[in-house]
């Protein structure tokens, strides 16, 4: 009876303006106290028994998954207050209930009701915001909310509430660290469980020897003795993966022991489901390795339904199939390939970044990724071939073009699928891919995440030793060492700019300077002769930050300033690239200004809006931040 109420939207707690989040039913009042205080038991008796599967079947038999919500909240805030043992059973607890009795929609709500009430919670728990980032962030690790709720729901909590701090704490402090997952996993000591990593091994070991023996009792136990039922989707979808990949003969035998797993409950239903699911969003992927994949799952996903096993109609949609590369746009690469690969020659020759941004525009002036991603490819082939200088000036370079990292990310993944053959001419591949990969980072092309991504995407590809995941590693390695970005820079014997012996931060002291004294009274052309001078085109963004954070600071009447950002960008000297590069910065950094300049947010908008009067900025440059007074970068 209570299933059938559970339709219209009445919330005792108060409804959350997020699309994600699905409405509350319609309980009166004593049913929904009711539900509070068997929730409340279970949860005690959870940490009394430790017993996953009983605490399971008594959320289960309550017969109200429309508030899972408030089980989720009332689990993870007594865990809060306990010691680390608990917190990692709650952990737990969440990770073997999600998808089969928890909804995604219900642990997401959940967690938005944690995040709302964290103020409350730091009553009685005065470390409550560390602690639930760390629930946050084991949630996004273990798969259970997605890495785009940090930004959602932080924009709908007030600015500077502790749930607001909870969210950048779990962002910055757990979840872009590296090794972040690990980190998380072992926060309150580890799982008594196998970790995901361990458990993903351990599936692929049982299927390829359930592949070699045939006995499919064998696997059915093995498959039990895991005891990681919420992660059974895995087993499917590894299972799927072979059969797809092996066909003949494997693919019998992996529908055979799929439907044993479903007719003995080895593997229940929605787990089945979950895999067939997460093969059908990448099967795009697959047909990299098979190419007629998509067919094969249909046909394996027809027998299975025929079997009785599986309910086809239940499953997602397979997604539009990807168009085909026409001859047309094969002559347009071949064309491209051939200008990139002239124009770098000529780059190489004279050192004009300024002329390789205008050709490259006007190659390439639909901003087209795969085009990005094949200049990357060749410049870096190209400076591999030559002598430091050239190396040097191609860091310089790739750094000044301001790329999307998405594109320059997939230029570095077709230099990794081409090493092996590329080592054949180059002996240090190695040594220059890894190089190129950590300057990336150090000028901040591409982040540190996209470094983890693209080993952790090449290791599923390439041999453990290949040459691409050797560099990738490599360059980590290189990374995480101390003072790492002062070495990286004068790998080439430059400073990132030609000038032998220049650090970063003496270039940041440098601006500084040069700024201070042209804001007492300097003369205009002298500030630009300097900021020329540098010979680091790639960095003027530092000196739009650095002028935009002064006139933040003196509440937008330092004209002087703002005139030589004006005359820089009128004679080329700061490119639009750079111009924008460096409101962005200052965009990432206003919550953090705002505790000097309570309304910087304010300021920064009216730069925003002065800057495309002055045609600095596009249209649709957009600086909207949580809790910040502005909108699309318009001045409240």
């Amino acid at each position: 009876m209570l299933d059938f109420l559970c339709v219209f939207s009445y919330d005792p707690e108060g409804t959350v303006g997020q699309d994600a989040i699905p409405p509350s039913p319609t309980l009166s009042s004593e049913e929904f106290l009711q539900f509070k205080r068997k929730a409340a038991t279970i949860v005690e008796e959870y940490f009394c028994t430790d017993d996953v599967a009983a605490t399971a079947n008594e959320l289960r038999e309550l017969r109200v998954p429309c508030y899972h919500y408030y089980f989720v909240k009332k689990l993870v805030s007594v865990a809060m207050d306990r010691h680390d043992r608990e917190k990692e059973m709650a952990a737990v607890l969440l990770s073997s209930l999600y998808g089969d009795v928890v909804d995604r929609p219900q642990l997401y709500k959940g967690f938005c009701k944690l995040t709302e009430s964290c103020d409350d919670l730091s009553v009685d728990t005065p470390d409550a915001v560390n602690i639930l980032a760390v629930f946050v962030a084991r949630a996004i690790v273990d798969d259970m909310l997605p890495p785009a709720f940090l930004a959602k729901q932080g924009a709908c909590l007030p600015d500077g509430c502790k749930g607001a701090e909870v969210l950048r704490r779990a962002e910055k402090g757990y979840l872009s660290v590296p090794h972040h997952g690990e980190i998380v996993l072992r926060r309150w000591g580890g799982s008594k469980r196998i970790t995901v990593e361990e458990a993903k091994a351990r599936i692929s070991d049982i299927l390829e020897e359930y592949l070699g023996s045939g006995d499919r009792s064998e696997a059915l136990r093995c498959i039990r003795d895991l005891k990681i039922p919420f992660f059974h989707h895995d087993v499917v979808k590894r299972a799927l993966v072979l059969a797809v990949e092996r066909g003949g003969a494997a693919e019998g035998h992996i529908l055979d022991l799929l439907k044993s797993a479903s007719e003995e409950g080895v593997i229940n239903e929605s787990q089945i489901a979950k895999g067939f699911d997460r093969l059908i969003d990448s099967v795009d992927d697959l047909a990299l390795d098979v190419p007629n994949a998509r067919c094969l799952l249909k046909s394996v996903i027809h027998k299975a339904s025929s079997e009785g096993w599986l309910c086809a109609s239940g499953l997602k949609p397979f997604p539009p199939e990807p168009k085909k590369t026409s001859e047309v746009a094969d002559a347009a690469v071949r064309e491209f390939k051939s200008k990139a690969v002239s124009i770098i020659k000529e780059y190489f020759m004279t050192g004009d970044i300024m002329e390789v941004v205008s050709r490259l525009e006007a190659e390439n002036g639909s901003c087209c990724s795969s085009f990005n991603a094949i200049f990357v490819q060749r410049l870096i082939n190209a400076a591999m071939d030559r002598k430091s200088r050239d190396k040097e000036m191609a860091s310089v370079l790739l750094s000044a073009l301001c790329l999307p990292p998405e594109d320059v990310v997939a230029g570095f993944q077709l230099l990794i699928e081409a090493a092996e053959d590329a080592a054949l001419d180059n002996p240090a591949i190695v040594e220059d891919l890894t190089m190129f990969f950590a300057r990336s980072v150090v000028d901040e092309v591409i982040a540190p995440s996209d470094l983890e991504a693209m080993e952790e995407d090449a290791g599923r590809v390439k041999a453990d030793g290949s040459t691409g995941v050797l560099a990738l590693r490599n360059a980590r390695a290189l990374l995480s060492a101390k003072l790492s970005s002062e070495r990286i820079l004068r790998c080439w014997g430059g400073g990132g700019s030609g000038k032998a012996g220049w650090e970063l931060d003496e270039v940041k002291d440098m601006i500084s300077k040069l700024l201070q004294e042209y804001d007492c009274g300097g003369d205009i052309r002298e500030a630009c002769r300097r900021i020329k001078d540098l010979g680091m085109p790639f960095f003027h963004h530092e000196v739009v930050k650095k002028a935009l954070v002064a006139i933040i600071e003196m509440r937008g009447k330092d004209e002087r300033l703002w005139g030589l950002l004006r005359e820089c960008y009128g004679r080329g000297l700061i490119t639009p690239n750079q111009m924008t590069k460096g409101f962005e910065r200052v965009a990432d950094g206003v919550e953090d200004l705002a505790l000097d300049v309570p309304d910087a947010g304010k300021q920064f908008g009216c730069c925003v809006e002065r800057a495309r009067e002055e045609g600095w900025l596009d249209a649709s440059f957009s600086v909207a931040r949580p809790g910040q007074p502005v909108s699309n970068g318009v001045c409240s």
